[in-house]
């Protein structure tokens, strides 16, 4: 992972935040935020009114003290936003180090110079030798070398980078430890790894999501009509001979509108993207995270996201008249070629069941490696054939050499595979000696992540290139909603294209080439930073742990975003509503005493009311603060039951707190003399 953020307590962040809220009293900025922006001119101009001198003398103290509320509010609410994008300045100082001191060996006229990475543009030739870093991101075009990306994924074992296939991708400012590789750069300037880190994790040119934009359009309608609501009051109460000031009318104003959540709406999308960015997940775009609160449809790939994807020998099966120990020690001698995990986990587990090599043959034989075209592996002495493989490739070999894959042979390979698990045969020549059974192994609590994405009414879609008996198998140990076997890449996308035409939003995860036209079109596409540049391109996220099992971490986190979101909103718009009923009948019961019934909480003065209200809605804001940058508390629950829970917390909540807060604010204030 990159440097750990530092933590919000930290003195140098909150320093940052302090002045940002300053700096970012700019119009400019300002205008971005409406609901603040009207603090924010509400706040100057009743400090013109102040300063003309448009008040009673003996409100001289009231207005002050309303006044530093006022400017309190805005403080906070542009503290809010400026803590959240402060929580990654550690990190970007970091990185903009690191890009600075880069230089680059780029390859003119066939010889290296050595020059600012900085320089470089897209389609430019390195070469990168053991110690140096990787200038820029790039594909290996020659060479292979190990490479220590711990920089960005946290993981110190190194990782092996070369050209062609789906591991040839390498990510500006990892380390070559071992031999040399050539890179042609594919970031154009300002487009690296390095420098989209620097842009997310300051927040600087992070774009509103539709959500945010639809949210803020609600918050104005709201503002409005409470500036209707506190427009009327003034002729209102003066057809009754007595009138508000400006300057308690404009602060009534401010307590009213939606402040809360105006204040910390830009926070709560800063922080979620931030948690993410924690998880060792980049996204594009803040639209990214927040889609994969919405996703309906997982289509996750079986080895390595559902089970741990190494097939390990678990068992073996002899047909009849072929002794244990003989079928165990041909098994030894099959798989002395076959250097895959399976192949390896075959000798461990002979050797585990005391294995008793026969001395049938003399010297090494002739090696069969592995082929993935014939699925099979052996070793021949003279005349004499040994192969371990497919079950299909072994019936296959066993009839050219004059035999046949007998009955209880076949039984036990289906057997084996409606049990999830895949057979492999043994044969000598045309005679078949038994199976060995390789078993996938699901990963443990899968099954229970699972059944929490059901209940938040996400459907899991396991996709595999096993046969149908093996994939449902697994899919019914793991808990999946449905699977697909035998897929292909053209299966993933049209497989996503069906649910997308069937209203769902979809999540996948890939790493090579072939998955980049699903992960295009799929709405939440994960690559893996291990994969290659065309994937992580046509992906909107990319992890840097290259775990497949990310994506569910990454739903998780966009359903929080939401969810805090949701919370807030809820509890602000309650808030105003509720501030609305408590403040004005204490306000206006010397011009309406029968309002005196509806003052319920008896607040001392009108003066007292409206003083005690701004002093509230300015500290709910830093109350709410840390809620809105660690998230509201998530559960894995439907979007019924999610709504029922916000509605009784922050709904109940929102309407009970100001009642509180308000009362007490105004008993302190009327005790020690303020008013």
């Amino acid at each position: 992972m990159m440097k750990k953020a530092v933590q919000i307590n930290n003195k140098d962040i909150l320093l940052e935040a302090l002045k940002g809220s300053i700096t970012r009293l700019s119009p400019k900025h300002q205008i971005k935020n409406p609901v603040i922006f009207a603090v924010t001119l509400s706040s100057a101009f009743c400090t013109l009114l102040f300063f003309i001198g448009s008040f009673k003398p003996e409100d001289f103290g009231f207005n002050i003290q309303l006044l530093f509320w006022l400017w309190f509010t805005v403080l906070f609410a542009n503290f809010a936003e400026a803590l959240a994008e402060g929580r990654g300045k550690a990190q970007a100082a970091s990185l903009r180090q690191t890009k600075s001191d880069m230089k680059a060996n780029v390859i003119i006229d066939g010889n290296p110079k050595t020059i600012d990475a900085s320089a470089l543009k897209k389609g430019d030739i390195v070469i990168v030798r053991m110690g140096e870093l990787v200038p820029s991101d790039g594909e290996v075009i020659e060479g292979v070398a190990s490479v220590n990306e711990s920089a960005v994924t946290g993981e110190s074992a190194p990782v092996i980078r070369e050209s062609g296939g789906d591991r040839s991708s390498v990510t500006g400012g990892t380390t070559v430890i071992s031999d040399w590789i050539k890179v042609r750069v594919t970031a154009a300037r300002g487009e690296s790894f390095i420098d989209k880190m620097i842009l997310l994790v300051e927040g600087a040119k992070r774009q509103k999501t539709p959500n945010e934009i639809a949210l803020s359009l609600i918050l104005i309608g709201f503002s409005l009509i409470f500036l209707l609501s506190v427009v009327t009051l003034q002729p209102l109460v003066s057809y009754f001979g007595a009138s508000f000031s400006l300057l308690v009318l404009v602060s009534l104003f401010v307590c009213l509108i939606p402040t809360t959540i105006g204040g910390l709406l830009s926070a709560i999308g800063i922080a979620g993207m931030d948690r993410l960015l924690r998880k060792n997940v980049i996204a594009t775009s803040g639209k990214a995270v927040e889609t994969a609160g919405d996703i309906s449809v997982l289509l996750l790939d079986k080895t390595g996201t559902i089970t741990f994807g190494n097939r390990m020998a678990s068992e073996f099966f002899t047909v009849a008249n072929v002794s244990k120990d003989e079928l165990l020690s041909y098994a030894i001698l099959s798989s002395k070629a076959d250097e895959t995990p399976e192949g390896r986990s075959i000798v461990a587990l002979a050797n585990s069941l005391d294995a008793k090599e026969f001395s049938l043959f003399e010297g090494e034989g002739a090696l069969i490696p592995f082929s993935a075209d014939t699925r099979l592996s052996g070793v021949d002495f003279g005349n004499t054939k040994i192969r371990k493989g497919a079950m299909d490739s072994v019936a296959k070999f066993v009839e050219q050499n004059g035999g046949m894959l007998d009955e209880e042979c076949r039984q036990i390979g289906d057997r084996i595979a409606k049990d999830g698990a895949t057979p492999l045969a043994i044969a000598v020549n045309g005679r078949v000696l038994g199976v060995v059974m390789l078993k996938d192994i699901v990963k443990p609590g899968i099954k229970t992540k699972f059944a929490e994405l059901r209940k938040m009414g996400i459907k899991t879609v396991m996709i595999t290139g096993d046969n149908p008996l093996t994939a449902a198998a697994i899919a019914a140990e793991a808990g999946v909603d449905d699977f697909v076997a035998e897929a292909t890449p053209e299966t993933k996308i049209r497989l996503i294209q069906k649910y997308q035409k069937e209203g769902y939003l979809v999540a996948m995860t890939g790493d090579g080439t072939n998955d980049a036209p699903a992960l295009a079109q799929a709405d939440v596409g994960l690559a893996m930073n291990s994969g290659t540049q065309s994937a992580k391109e046509a992906a909107n996220m990319i992890d840097l742990d290259s775990s497949p099992t990310k994506l569910l971490e990454i739903v998780e986190v966009g359903k929080q975003l939401l969810s805090t979101r949701g919370a807030l909103t809820t509890f602000s718009i309650a808030n105003d509503v509720a501030k609305y009923f408590a403040v004005i009948p204490a306000l206006a019961v010397a011009v309406f005493p029968s309002l005196a019934a509806l003052n319920v909480m008896d607040l001392a003065s009108p003066k007292s009311a409206i003083l005690s209200a701004v002093i509230f809605n300015a500290l709910i804001i830093v109350a709410l603060i840390p809620v809105a940058l660690k998230g509201a508390a998530f559960k894995a629950e439907s979007e019924e039951a999610a709504l029922r829970r916000n509605l009784a917390i922050y709904g109940l909540g929102g309407i009970i707190t100001p009642f509180i807060g308000i009362k007490l604010i105004d008993m302190l204030i009327s005790t020690i003399g303020l008013v």
